[in-house]
């Protein structure tokens, strides 16, 4: 069938209006649900950024919590380190404000006691002052004095003018003799006493260093001159048939035997110590070996003389060495070795005199001398002892010609001479030998003494004493080292009193021989004693 092109056209119109709207309708309804889709888009993406919101602050809470924790716990440890720093502040604070006061104590001490210092100071000032300003105003009142003692004679002088100018001059003399004598005695006497103190303190302090750095033994050991027997029978064996046994032992030894009725004992007797050295050595041996007669006799004698000789030679040379002395001569040194067997009041002979050469060598030490030329005059002042009875003079002759002629220099030969003040000694190691002699002779325990000649003693010091005018006891104490004087005081003024005691001491240094020193004391003393009813 065939259309109309016209109705044609007007149905496509229809149709593409409808198309149209169709598609208008469409787009809207598009549009609508792009609306929708875009809120609900617009929705969701609002609530979930609210829940990301809120997740986002819950998070930053919890960071700000956390952080808030963190910053309290750091505020903490830093109020706390703070506090503790602050603490230590405090407390060096506190130590530096003790320290600052102790300092300003003891400052303050300081200067409270340079004040006391210098108010003493200004006291002994003051004090110092007015004794000037006395002693000014004695001096005015001495001058015045003067003054008028010339005024009076003056007066005298004219009242006597028609004496002649020699008879003036004396008159003045006495005058002033008379006047001055009291004054020049007593400055006299105190100058004396303090020359003599000076000396003493300066000679004590001396002897006292020597003595301290000495140590000995007191000597207390004699040599025997008592053998003892095993039995009495020994005694009829040591006298042999017809006494032929004893005479030929006293006959080969030098020496007497005493057989007693002492039971198991017999007694050597002689003035030669070495031969009573080697009898008693001698005699020992024949007891021990039993057979006596005179063949062995004289063999036993021969050896103990022979052993008493090599004993004699080491005894000398312990004694050079001991000292450590050089250059002695072997006759010397065998000579020291005799004195082994001497003593004098019990001290050893042969130690008394290594004593003194140590004393000399400490005091020549003390005094800036040589000490080996003072222990070598020490050693040797004894000498003179050991030397045979076949030469005449004292010891200290003999030992100082002894020694001269073996060599020894002229110091140490006028020291051992001069040692018992028999010569003029010529050096001061003389007087130190003379010194060390004594200090080692009356030491304690060095020397014994008899009771007689003891008493004698004191009883000479005592009437010495009591031998001067104007004494009236005399004492002797101390063993004889003091001796005091009473004297009348009706008598005896002070200054003769100590007139008396210097005296005293000249004619006890010249009349009596004495060990240390002896101490002079006078005593002048006016009682007056009165009773009431």
């Amino acid at each position: 069938m065939a259309q109309h092109p016209g109705a044609l056209d007007s149905t496509s119109a229809a149709d593409y209006a409808l198309l149209i709207a169709a598609s208008d309708q469409n787009a809207w309804a598009l549009v609508a649900a792009l609306i929708v889709g875009l809120l609900l888009g617009v929705a969701l993406v609002k609530r979930l950024s609210i829940r990301q919101r809120r997740q986002l602050q819950e998070q930053a809470d919890q960071i700000i919590a956390v952080a808030k924790r963190e910053a309290a716990v750091a505020a903490q440890e830093q109020k706390q380190a703070a506090e503790k720093e602050l603490a230590a502040r405090e407390s060096e604070f506190s130590r530096e404000k003790d320290r600052n006061q102790i300092e300003t104590d003891i400052q303050l001490r300081e200067i409270r006691s340079h004040e006391e210092s210098l108010g003493a100071l200004d006291f002994e000032l003051q004090q110092m002052r007015e004794r000037l300003d006395r002693e000014a105003d004695a001096i005015k009142q001495a001058r015045l004095a003067l003054r008028e003692k010339s005024r009076n004679l003056r007066d005298k002088l004219e009242g006597i003018a028609q004496m002649d100018a020699e008879a003036i001059a004396e008159a003045l003399r006495d005058e002033v003799k008379i006047e001055c004598q009291d004054e020049l005695r007593a400055l006299r006497r105190q100058l004396l006493e303090r020359s003599e103190q000076d000396v003493q303190n300066e000679a004590r302090r001396m002897l006292v260093s020597a003595m301290q750095r000495l140590s000995s033994r007191p000597n207390n050991d004699l040599t025997a001159t008592i053998v003892q027997l095993p039995t009495e029978e020994m005694k009829g064996r040591i006298i042999g048939r017809e006494g032929r046994n004893i005479k030929s032992f006293e006959a080969a030894t030098g020496v007497t035997l005493l057989i007693d009725e002492s039971p198991q004992m017999v007694l050597i007797s002689s003035f030669d110590p070495v031969r009573r050295e080697i009898a008693r050595v001698a005699l020992e041996s024949l007891v021990q070996d039993g057979r006596i007669h005179p063949a062995n006799i004289e063999e036993f004698v021969k050896t103990a003389g022979e052993e008493i000789d090599l004993k004699v030679e080491q005894a000398g040379e312990d004694a050079v060495a001991k000292l450590s002395i050089n250059g002695l001569h072997p006759e010397i040194i065998k000579l020291l070795g005799r004195m082994r067997y001497r003593f004098s009041y019990t001290q050893n002979a042969l130690d008394h005199s290594v004593e003194v050469g140590f004393l000399c060598s400490m005091l020549a030490s003390e005094l800036g001398l040589d000490p080996a030329v003072a222990k070598r005059a020490g050693l040797l002042h004894d000498i003179g002892k050991a030397i045979e009875s076949d030469y005449e003079g004292s010891h200290a002759a003999m030992g100082a010609d002894f020694i001269k002629r073996h060599g020894e220099t002229p110091t140490v030969v006028n020291a051992v001479a001069a040692h018992h003040e028999e010569v003029p000694p010529e050096s001061i190691y003389a007087g130190l030998v003379i010194l060390a002699d004594t200090v080692s002779a009356v030491r304690p325990g060095a020397r014994a003494e008899s009771m007689a000649s003891y008493i004698q003693r004191l009883d000479r010091l005592e009437k010495l004493a009591r031998s001067i005018d104007g004494v009236r006891q005399a004492y002797a104490i101390q063993a004889g080292r003091e001796v005091r004087v009473v004297v009348n005081p009706k008598v005896v003024s002070d200054d003769r009193a100590s007139e008396i005691a210097k005296e005293i001491r000249q004619r006890v240094e010249e009349e009596l021989q004495y060990p240390s020193t002896i101490r002079i004391t006078v005593i002048r003393e006016n009682r007056y004693t009165e009773t009431a009813t």
